[in-house]
């Protein structure tokens, strides 16, 4: 998650402050509040055990949750930037969880302890002079301090909220001031978003910022396929299905800083290749959607397979996810 995103208007953010969360470094917060923010959506409030702050934010941060049975989940911060003694996240029950949603709704109940890290942010408000927000479902986590940022800086913007009943979604209370800049279509009433009404033809200073399930983000991305490069932002919780591929092929990557030359065969990441050298990388999500991994290269033409970095990122080759991505050549230098 990558994208150079700031809101126009806004006021300069916060400098980060010290503290025992470094972004990189797991630390332990308590379950403060826990509320049923729709059907099948259970919002926490985190907080740290000493009641201290918690490291700034933007709006479309996400932080990791490091679960007891062995799994890290990204969850979207939808809380307030401004407070910064409590960190608010939204999570649905997913029927075909792997058992991280599943674990949140079971087993996180209030004065429950999570080890949280981060927060980072490949999602962030961009600048513009007009906004247009789309969220489907849980999607409107990232979307909604996007929302605010924008409302408290008298920015021009409008949303379109979907999902499938007006019941599943979650903060309609907190969108209700807003009028009829919010318009809110959970599909039992009125059927599939129209997004050619909403989002229309491209406009000059006009950004569009979308986040929800992988169909209604191709849908987006089809809208808005004639606007200029950049001007779509998305946020996915998924990896993209990879279109048909060159079988993998083993290659070599260099660590500058390491002073290691080490070999990656067709069936290993170059992530797993380096964890088994006791060579120290951050990871998370191990399927190219949360950005942790993000790696500069050096030398060499990544062959990008994550489903995070834009046309213009890819094509510039200077950056990958190392979880996923490959080589197209027979070597990569990589700044680690």
């Amino acid at each position: 998650m990558t994208s150079q995103q700031q809101l126009q208007a806004a006021p300069a953010p916060e400098a980060p402050q010290s503290s025992p969360a470094g972004h990189d470094e797991a630390t332990t917060l308590l379950v403060d509040t826990r509320i049923e923010a729709a059907d099948g959506v259970v919002s926490l409030v985190l907080r740290r055990p000493d009641g201290g702050p918690l490291p700034v934010w933007e709006p479309g941060a996400h932080v990791d949750l490091l679960l007891e049975v062995g799994l890290i989940r990204q969850y979207s911060l939808c809380g307030s930037p401004a407070d910064r003694a409590a960190w608010q996240i939204a999570v649905l029950r997913e029927p075909e969880s792997r058992g991280g949603s599943a674990y949140v709704h079971d087993r996180l109940a209030e004065g429950s302890a999570v080890r949280v890290r981060g927060p980072r942010n490949n999602f962030p408000l961009r600048p513009a002079e007009h906004h247009l927000f789309i969220a489907g479902g849980v999607g409107i986590t990232p979307i909604l301090p996007m929302v605010e940022a924008a409302e408290a800086a008298g920015a021009d913007w409008r949303l379109l909220y979907g999902g499938r009943t007006r019941g599943s979604m979650a903060f309609l209370d907190r969108l209700a001031p807003h009028g009829d800049r919010v318009q809110i279509r959970p599909q039992d009433e009125y059927g599939l978003l129209d997004l050619a009404a909403f989002v229309g033809p491209p406009r000059p200073g006009t950004l569009v910022h979308a986040c929800g399930p992988e169909p209604l983000l191709r849908a987006a991305q089809e809208q808005c396929a004639d606007w200029p490069s950049g001007a779509l932002g998305i946020e996915r919780f998924a990896p993209v299905q990879p279109a048909e591929t060159a079988p993998a092929a083993a290659f070599e990557v260099v660590l500058t800083r390491s002073g290691l030359t080490l070999t990656v065969p067709p069936d290993r990441s170059v992530l797993e290749v380096m964890e088994e050298a006791g060579v120290p990388v951050l990871s998370s999500c191990r399927e190219g959607t949360c950005g942790t991994c993000e790696t500069d290269v050096v030398e060499g033409t990544p062959d990008h397979r994550d489903s995070l970095l834009d046309e213009d990122e890819r094509a510039a080759g200077d950056t990958m996810l190392i979880c996923v991505s490959r080589s197209c050549g027979p070597r990569l230098v990589l700044d680690l």
